[in-house]
C-alpha cells in the first residue's frame, strides 16, 4: 500500500483526488488549513466524507506553519505527494495579496524543503492556466513562454514552477507540475462562476457577465482532471542523461521536472456556458453585462497533447453533461 500526502485535501480538487486515491487502495494523509476564503462548512463536509474511509487521516493546519510538513514527512515518508493547497482566485489576489505569498510561496517552500530531507517517489504540484497571462497564441502549449502574468495569483503559481524546478535540479526530486484549466463539477468552489450562476438563477438574481460575455474558457470536468492526475502519478519524470528532450515534451533538460496541461482542449464562449446552466436548471438567467475585471484574461484554451502522449488519456466529458451533474449535486446538497 502506497502512502499519498495530499495538501488542500478539503478543497474541491483535493477532495476528489483523495477519494480516487482511496478507491485505488492508497493510504491518504490530507492536510488542509480550512481557511474561510469560502464556506468552511463545505470543506468540513468534504473531509467528513473522506474520514469514513479508514485509509484516510487528516491534519487541519497551514502548510506554511513552521515545521509542520518537515515533521510530517519525517514521520510518514510519503511515496506520492500531490500539492493542491493554495490561496486561489484571481480577483481576491488584488484585495489580499499577502495570503497568496504566505500560502503559495512560503507553503510550497516548506513542502520542497520537507521533500528534500525525505524524498518521495514522485511529487505532483498544481499550477494554473493563469500563468500564460497575456499570451494570445492559442491553444496554450506547455513549451510556450509564460512571462507576463496578469494577476498576483498567477505570478505566485509561476514562481512555484521555478522553485520546484530548482529543487528537482539540485536534489533530484522527480516533480510534475500541472496547469489546470477552469475545473468544474460537483462539490465545486462557491467563488467559481458555475456555483455563483447556479445559485443566482435559482434565486432569480442577475448574474455578472464580465467583458459583456466576450470571454472563453477551457472548462475541465473534475473527473477528467482527477483521471489525468491519477495516470500521471506513475509517469515519473527522469532527467535526460544527454540533455535531449523530445519535441513537444516539457521535460527539463537538466532536471526530473515536467509541466503538463490538463484541460478539455476546447474554448467555450461564456454565453454558451450560461446556456448550458440554463438548460440544466430549466430557467433563463438575468444577465448583468459588465466590463472586464482587473487581472482577468479574455480566453484560455489548452493544448493537452502532452497529457495524451504520456498517458494515452484525453478529457472527454461534454460540457452539458458536466453542468447537469453539478446542478443535480447543488440542488441535492442545498435542497434548492
Amino acid at each position: 500500500m502506497r502512502t499519498a500526502l495530499v495538501t488542500g485535501s478539503a478543497g474541491f480538487i483535493g477532495y476528489h483526488c483523495c477519494k480516487r486515491l482511496l478507491e485505488d487502495g492508497f493510504r491518504v494523509i490530507g492536510v488542509d488549513a480550512m481557511t474561510d476564503y469560502y464556506d468552511v462548512a463545505l470543506k468540513q463536509r468534504r473531509h467528513q466524507m473522506l474520514l469514513q474511509n479508514p485509509g484516510f487521516s487528516a491534519i487541519e493546519d497551514e502548510i506554511q506553519a513552521d515545521g509542520l510538513l518537515a515533521d510530517l514527512f519525517a514521520a510518514e515518508t510519503p511515496d506520492i505527494v500531490i500539492h493542491l493547497a493554495a490561496q486561489a482566485g484571481v480577483r481576491y489576489s488584488i484585495e489580499n495579496p499577502r495570503s497568496y505569498l504566505d500560502s503559495n510561496i512560503v507553503g510550497t517552500f516548506e513542502l520542497l524543503e520537507a521533500a528534500r530531507a525525505h524524498p518521495p517517489q514522485h511529487m505532483l504540484l498544481a499550477s494554473t492556466s493563469s500563468v500564460f497571462g497575456a499570451n494570445t497564441a492559442m491553444p496554450y502549449g506547455e513549451t510556450d513562454r509564460a512571462d507576463h502574468q496578469m494577476s498576483f495569483y498567477a505570478a505566485t503559481k509561476k514562481a512555484t514552477e521555478g522553485m520546484a524546478h530548482s529543487y528537482a535540479h539540485l536534489f533530484g526530486l522527480p516533480i510534475t507540475m500541472f496547469r489546470f484549466f477552469t475545473v468544474y463539477g460537483p462539490w465545486g468552489r462557491p467563488d467559481m462562476a458555475l456555483f455563483k450562476f447556479t445559485k443566482a438563477i435559482l434565486n432569480d438574481d442577475p448574474i455578472p457577465v464580465f467583458n459583456h460575455g466576450d470571454m472563453k474558457r477551457d472548462f475541465t470536468y473534475i473527473d477528467d482532471l482527477v483521471q489525468g492526475i491519477r495516470l500521471l502519478i506513475d509517469v515519473v519524470p527522469e532527467r535526460p542523461e544527454d540533455g535531449v528532450v523530445d519535441a513537444g515534451d516539457s521535460l527539463s533538460p537538466v532536471a526530473p521536472w515536467r509541466v503538463v496541461n490538463i484541460g478539455n482542449s476546447e474554448a467555450v464562449l461564456l454565453d454558451d456556458f450560461i446556456t448550458a446552466i440554463e438548460t440544466a436548471i430549466g430557467k433563463p438567467a438575468q444577465r448583468d453585462l459588465l466590463p472586464m475585471q482587473p487581472g482577468d484574461v479574455p480566453a484560455t484554451w489548452a493544448n493537452a497533447e502532452l497529457l495524451k502522449t504520456l498517458t494515452g488519456y484525453a478529457p472527454r466529458t461534454k460540457l452539458q453533461d458536466g453542468v447537469d451533474a453539478f446542478v443535480a449535486w447543488y440542488r441535492d446538497y442545498y435542497q434548492a
